[in-house]
């Protein structure tokens, strides 16, 4: 890795990642994000560059052969990647660069760069994150149900993360995502 730090996050869907995240780089403008790719049709809200690119299957299984994700997976039927040119160029800058991916991707990223901070998000209780997942009112009962055992199996994992918020009270994880990141920049600039 070069002289940025690079943080992966994880954890079901539904736990409150996203507005953990947020929230985070809101308190710290030296946070970059990684806007992630993916082949799934945007949700109510959601802007193309800002919550992730959306692109057509096709275009993204082009991208896949010609080796310009530095890590993807598909999840729940569609793919979901990391556009490889813009981490390398933010690390070079000596920039915080965070990746919000699932277990699989993180897996991969971690082997690429072993130096990067990982932290799982996990929710209070399975009971908690389903009622969380319910409420956003934009998968079918279907999905809701493909996404809770996905869940279930990527809390497995979580184990293999170098940290672990539980996601109770958003104030209280930002908080510690925040001191998660001092406490890993300043190791960083004592290496």
């Amino acid at each position: 890795m070069k002289s940025g730090l690079l943080l992966v996050v994880s954890g079901p869907a539904g736990v409150g990642k996203g507005t953990v995240v947020s929230l985070a780089r809101e308190r710290n403008s030296d946070i970059v994000f990684s806007v992630s790719m993916t082949s799934r049709e945007p949700r109510p809200g959601e802007k193309d560059g800002e919550n992730y690119f959306f692109v057509s299957r096709e275009k993204f299984l082009e991208m896949v052969n010609e080796n310009m994700l530095l890590e993807w997976v598909e999840y729940c039927g569609n793919f979901y990647g990391t556009p490889r040119l813009y981490i390398e160029e933010q690390l070079e800058q000596g920039n915080i660069v965070l990746l919000e991916i699932e277990v699989e991707g993180a897996r991969n990223i971690k082997q690429q760069y072993p130096e990067c901070v990982s932290v799982f998000i996990t929710p209070p209780t399975v009971t908690e994150l389903r009622k969380r997942i319910t409420k956003r009112g934009t998968e079918s009962p279907e999905i809701i149900e493909k996404r809770m055992q996905r869940a279930i199996k990527e809390l497995e994992h979580m184990d293999n993360y170098d940290y672990i918020i539980k996601n109770e009270s958003v104030e209280e994880s930002v908080k510690q995502f925040l001191e998660i990141i001092e406490k890993e920049r300043k190791a960083n600039r004592n290496m």
